[in-house]
């Protein structure tokens, strides 16, 4: 029998490879088709997975929080994810997935579980090309391009917390983020994150630093976007490091994962001296430990602007 630090040694090499497991799992029917469509969420992000217990409601909660459990002595809240969804429940809430995400736990009650599956994230198509609603990140295409392939559903637990609860953060504003922050002519800070919600934080600090920037959306397209800025720069006599002070990533990400951006930028002589900052919501000192062995400059949690702000200060040496 495996080891829990096997597991994750085993899950450790899949990332860098740009792989990643995903646990499949039922919400129910959908409301049109009846169908019973799979959903999935990244083994990464899952704590454990155990038959429902007892919830305590809460009073005046959000409609689709449905109380709060307590799992080994910690309050979870827990979020009725087949409402979140649109999905109907015929069989009853029976499992219970726990997860952390962003320094936070919090669990979602499903369904059923299936199975969990392995993947290249270039069979994981962005939700936007695929015109999906705004809890879903991604669609993962389980059997690869075959004209017949099962298709599930990859959630965005970022924009269903950022739903379901709220929380109040700090205005993101110069006395947050720190001085302007100088970077050399001509120069941008490259970022890409899939979630449309990372997306708008990651903005608003950039901009109340003062700082230019470009926005790309999956891995494979900051690594496009980077080998033609360094055709253009080399085209006038500079390097892409003239052009591009600091590349900050997402890790999870359709069809190139930020684990691979980082180590195709840090393996290629054009661009190994651009420092990276990886910028994730798979937290855990596990995640945190492996952003080091791909090469990364620095890590920093979402979503905390004023540490963001930090980081790309140090890795900039201001």
């Amino acid at each position: 029998m495996r080891t829990t630090q096997q597991e994750i040694e085993e899950r450790t090499r899949l990332a860098g490879n740009n792989k990643f497991e995903l646990l499949l799992f039922n919400l129910g029917e959908a409301p049109g088709s009846g169908q019973r469509e799979l959903f999935g969420i990244n083994v990464f992000k899952v704590r454990e997975v155990l038959v429902m217990p007892a919830i305590t409601e809460l009073a005046n909660a959000h409609e689709h929080l449905m109380g709060v459990a307590n799992i080994r002595g910690q309050i979870i809240p827990v979020i009725n994810l087949p409402a979140v969804a649109g999905s109907l429940p015929t069989k009853g809430l029976n499992i219970l997935m726990v997860t952390e995400f962003g320094r936070t736990v919090q669990a979602f009650a499903v369904e059923d579980v299936r199975e969990i599956v392995r993947l290249d994230w270039d069979q994981v198509l962005p939700a936007e090309s695929s015109h999906a609603g705004a809890v879903i990140s991604g669609i993962a295409r389980l059997d690869g391009p075959t004209a017949d392939t099962r298709l599930a559903q990859v959630l965005d637990v970022e924009q269903i917390l950022k739903t379901v609860m709220p929380v109040t953060t700090e205005e993101i504003n110069r006395e947050v983020v720190g001085p302007e922050l100088v970077l050399p002519a001509g120069s941008v800070i490259l970022a890409v994150d899939d979630s449309a919600v990372a997306r708008s934080v990651i903005e608003l600090g950039l901009q109340a630093m003062g700082v230019h920037y470009i926005m790309t959306k999956t891995g494979k397209e900051a690594w496009e976007r980077l080998q033609s800025i360094s055709a253009e720069a080399i085209a006038a006599g500079q390097s892409a490091k003239d052009r591009v002070a600091v590349v900050l990533t997402d890790l999870e990400m359709p069809e190139m994962d930020g684990f691979t951006l980082t180590r195709l930028i840090k393996q290629d002589p054009r661009f190994k001296a651009i420092p990276v900052v990886i910028h994730s919501s798979l937290t855990g000192a596990t995640n945190e430990n492996h952003v080091k062995g791909v090469g990364a400059n620095a890590y920093v949690a979402k979503f905390a602007p004023r540490e963001l702000a930090a980081t790309i200060r140090g890795v900039l040496g201001h």
